[in-house]
């Protein structure tokens, strides 16, 4: 009979799954590719901006709701004076596995413009608030903080008066009667003056590139398992369809033969056994 059982419906659907498997591992494959990609320039972002010299706020984003991804990290310097009676919690925030809050203060530029600052993180307190929050300085200040991109809303989020779920910058900038950055925000580097209590500090964002590549190569493996198993299945169902076969009755006794040669885990064990004695 030989291969002609292969080419039945049977079998189409068995390759046409086995195609659509090899499909799909390769789709996930080059997301993970372009995951690893975008996480090698998100680390060359934090390389080339987080420790750099500062600069005017209004140079590194001209406009108000511009915000080049190349900038994400850079240190800006602006002076003003912060709204500390428009200031916001972004709840549910992590800080070091801990669940606690981001404090947003508005700060007024002396351009009349307002960027959106993010002074630290506070844990939760008893009430589902920080027990205290740090004022900020008041009167003039400058302050130098690293560029943010804004977030986006996430549906089926809320949060209380004054609290936000995500750090929106359109909902934030609905808030305020001054025009408002809403393609980038801050995170505080430093203020001058300073005061002497402040939130937690962000922390610096990880370098490390993850297993995205490993990942993507094991996906890659799996599309080839696929056929493999095609393959061995075609294999076994053609030894059952051809068992009267001479030839693949030989081969199968020799395939018995060799198990028969094969120790068993009961002749190994003897045999070490046997070697512990002598």
């Amino acid at each position: 009979m030989g291969w002609r059982f292969a080419f039945n419906r049977r079998w189409f659907g068995y390759l046409a799954a086995a195609i659509g498997f090899a499909v799909a591992c390769v789709l996930l494959s080059q997301w993970q590719f372009a995951r690893a990609e975008n996480a090698s320039l998100a680390n060359e972002r934090v390389t080339a901006n987080y420790d750099a010299d500062p600069v005017p706020l209004a140079q590194a984003v001209p406009d108000l709701d511009s915000f080049d991804k190349s900038d994400e990290w850079q240190r800006v310097e602006v002076s003003g004076r912060y709204l500390e009676d428009e200031r916001l919690l972004v709840r549910n925030r992590p800080y070091n596995g801990a669940a606690g809050f981001e404090v947003l203060v508005p700060f007024l530029t002396e351009d009349g413009t307002v960027f959106v600052v993010d002074r630290g993180w506070l844990p939760g307190g008893q009430k589902d608030l920080p027990d205290v929050i740090p004022a900020a300085p008041t009167g003039e200040v400058t302050i130098v903080a690293h560029l943010k991109a804004g977030e986006p809303e996430l549906p089926g989020r809320s949060a209380p008066a004054g609290q936000l779920a995500t750090i929106q910058l359109d909902a934030i900038a609905d808030l305020m009667d001054e025009p408002t950055y809403i393609g980038a925000y801050g995170h505080i580097v430093s203020e001058s003056p300073s005061v002497a209590d402040m939130p937690e500090p962000a922390l610096k964002p990880s370098e490390n590139e993850g297993m995205h590549l490993s990942y993507a190569l094991q996906w890659i493996v799996f599309a080839f398992f696929g056929f493999g198993g095609l393959a061995w299945a075609l294999r076994q169902e053609y030894r059952l369809v051809n068992a009267d076969d001479p030839k693949e009755r030989e081969r199968a006794a020799i395939r018995r033969e060799k198990a028969a040669r094969r120790p068993t885990d009961a002749d190994i064990e003897d045999e070490l056994l046997d070697s512990a004695r002598r």
